[in-house]
């Protein structure tokens, strides 16, 4: 850590109340707060209590009065080469439009929106148009299968679904009106209304008292004034589900006030972003990236956010980098998982764009890989900031804060912990914290959450207990279920989940580690390793590797002589015992839509069990390919 970042970090552990008091001026308010933090009944934190404001004030109307005529959204679509930019005056006038509609359809304070949709800008006007008239959004990943989008409507009970004809991926349609039909035939919740926006895309018959066509909606209430809703700090904002949940769908339920705080924080200290600049975040804004870093962070920061629909390839793999010209992007935010698709490609197309305005790229979302990270380093000649945090802190755990003080990135490591967060590595079984350098331990965070972070689960607190704060013995602290150590510079490295350790002859091993160490054999571009069950051992390691060369392997017996090099390079690194079993060539890894390894799913289809549900499968035929080669 930084001298100076150190002094800001041990103020926000050590006088929380005057740290955050003094980050609360980043946004306006409509009525001051009386107490920072009530945390008079834990786990439950309540932030700025007695304060009311808005976020769609803070992202859209403040801007709009004294730079209206600046970038704010500006939309990229190269599935159906659109490209449109909005001002915040534009902006703030289409956002009325949807408020409008959506109060025309019933919604009021407190009710609940389902969004469906494309990345298109309906989708972005429809949350801030939730969060303007102070109803609740409930984002859902587009193209969710119909049987988990009931199960979130049933949880959420909307008052209003918002969605589109159809989205496109790869130049692939994908029609959504029949998946929400179906869901909303099987949700036991009948919502009042769905408003549907026609892209021309796909067929789309309007059921006759239910739906309603959104263009024709918005064009009896253009010009339309909506106040922004006064809203008390501690009011939810939205609801978003974490992907991956088994049996009932868990809703992140998050504040108001305390949200726009940590935002407009991290805009300034971690992103290093400023008004009149522009943010380009990869994500979609079916995940909480989506929510905190292309839609809600940017504008409260009065940058310009890019909106992208497509794929990182299309026209070519130069695309994120034209628009990073084009715009003047000055800080971009992507995955792993995107780097490693742009590293097949010839470098040129980095090289050819200029980057000069680009401060740095920041990737989250999975581990950040050594070798992935290097080689991005070397090719964009740009810091690259890792950071780890998830759907449930809705911003930061780990990071580098940069808008602070200037700290190096080590590769492999998302950085240190991010102010307000008391973050401690924890023996599982004694529930004590790991003080020397290099313990490995369970990743927690010591109450309160800082603000910005989950209030509860909606509508199950007594859940909000049992699965994140009572997992460690004897403590009653925030658990990540992630494994982690930190060196003797204080920098943590995350080495996988805590339910994906492979427990071999009583050896404990991380997937994690497993996998740097596969990785960092110069043919593998990228790998998964799952503990598959094994009669003698309890589990066994199995690997799962894509190849940067596969033809070069393309015979038994240079894929049996790679699998002997691959395993020595383990031994070497980790000991016989972490060997793997196995290593398995396979030309693509089953992930979902946001770039996040199945491991759950490969470990089933391993064990000759089901998979579960693959609704946010991005290409089945990857899990396809896996269970092909472990039934031979």
């Amino acid at each position: 850590m930084t001298q100076r970042f150190d002094a800001v970090y041990r103020q926000s552990i050590d006088q929380p109340n005057d740290f955050w008091r003094e980050q609360a001026q980043l946004v306006d308010w409509f009525k001051p707060f009386d107490e920072v933090c009530d945390y008079a009944q834990p786990p439950f934190a309540k932030w700025f209590v007695g304060g009311q404001t808005n976020l769609c004030h803070n992202a859209v109307d403040r801007h709009a009065a004294t730079r209206g005529g600046d970038n704010a959204l500006i939309f990229v679509s190269t599935e159906t080469n659109t490209e449109i930019t909005y001002s915040f005056k534009q902006l703030l006038e289409q956002v009325q439009v949807m408020a409008a509609v959506l109060k025309a359809q019933g919604v009021k304070k407190g009710d609940r929106v389902l969004i469906y949709m494309p990345m298109i800008p309906e989708a972005a006007f429809a949350m801030l148009a939730c969060a303007r008239i102070g109803a609740i959004h409930s984002v859902v990943f587009g193209g969710f299968a119909s049987v988990s989008l009931a199960s979130r409507i049933d949880d959420c009970t909307p008052t209003v679904v918002v969605s589109a004809d159809a989205g496109s991926r790869g130049g692939k349609i994908v029609p959504y009106k029949p998946l929400l039909d179906e869901a909303l035939a099987l949700a036991a919740h009948k919502p009042a209304g769905v408003v549907m926006v026609n892209r021309g895309l796909a067929p789309m018959a309007l059921q006759a008292g239910r739906d309603v066509d959104y263009a024709s909606a918005a064009a009896q209430q253009q010009g339309v004034q909506v106040p922004c809703e006064p809203m008390a700090s501690t009011d939810p904002s939205y609801i978003l589900y974490t992907s991956g949940t088994t049996g009932k769908p868990k809703g992140v339920q998050r504040d108001t006030g305390g949200y726009a705080v940590a935002l407009a924080a991290s805009m300034k200290h971690i992103y290093m972003g400023e008004p009149g600049e522009t943010y380009f975040s990869t994500s979609d804004i079916g995940w909480v990236v989506g929510h905190s870093y292309i839609v809600y962070g940017p504008l409260i920061a009065g940058m310009a956010t890019i909106m992208y629909e497509g794929l990182p390839v299309n026209p070519d793999a130069g695309i994120w980098w034209q628009l990073v010209e084009k715009y003047k992007v000055s800080v971009m935010f992507s995955a792993p998982t995107a780097v490693r698709v742009l590293k097949k490609y010839d470098p040129s197309f980095i090289k050819n764009a200029d980057l000069s305005s680009l401060k740095a790229l920041f990737l989250a979302g999975e581990p950040l890989d050594e070798p992935t990270a290097q080689w991005i380093s070397g090719e964009l000649g740009k810091p690259i900031i890792d950071n780890y945090w998830q759907t449930e802190t809705g911003w930061p755990i780990l990071s580098l804060a940069n808008g602070i003080e200037p700290a190096k990135s080590k590769f492999g490591s998302p950085g240190v912990p991010m102010y307000g967060y008391n973050v401690q590595i924890i023996d599982e079984n004694t529930g004590e914290n790991q003080t020397q350098a290099n313990q490995k331990g369970v990743v927690a965070i010591e109450g309160p959450l800082p603000p910005g972070c989950m209030q509860t689960v909606w509508g199950d607190d007594k859940r909000f207990i049992d699965t994140y704060w009572s997992s460690i013995p004897g403590r009653l602290v925030y658990s990540t279920f992630d494994w982690g150590i930190r060196d003797e510079d204080g920098y943590f490295f995350i080495l996988g989940r805590t339910d994906d350790v492979i427990n071999v002859a009583g050896h404990r091993l991380g997937t994690r580690e497993i996998e740097e160490s596969l990785s960092s054999h110069s043919a593998v571009m990228e790998v998964a390793v799952v503990g598959v069950a094994d009669q003698l051992k309890g589990q066994v390691a199995m690997a799962f590797v894509v190849l940067k060369d596969a033809p070069a392997y393309s015979t038994p017996e240079a894929q049996l002589k790679l699998e002997g090099e691959l395993m020595k390079v383990v031994d070497g690194q980790l000991g016989a015992v972490a060997r793997p079993a196995r290593v398995r060539f396979v030309p693509l890894l089953p992930k979902t839509r946001s770039g996040k390894l199945l491991r759950r799913a490969i470990q089933a289809v391993c064990e000759q069990r089901d998979p579960g549900d693959l609704t946010t499968m991005d290409d089945p035929s990857a899990l396809s390919n896996i269970k092909a080669l472990v039934q031979t």
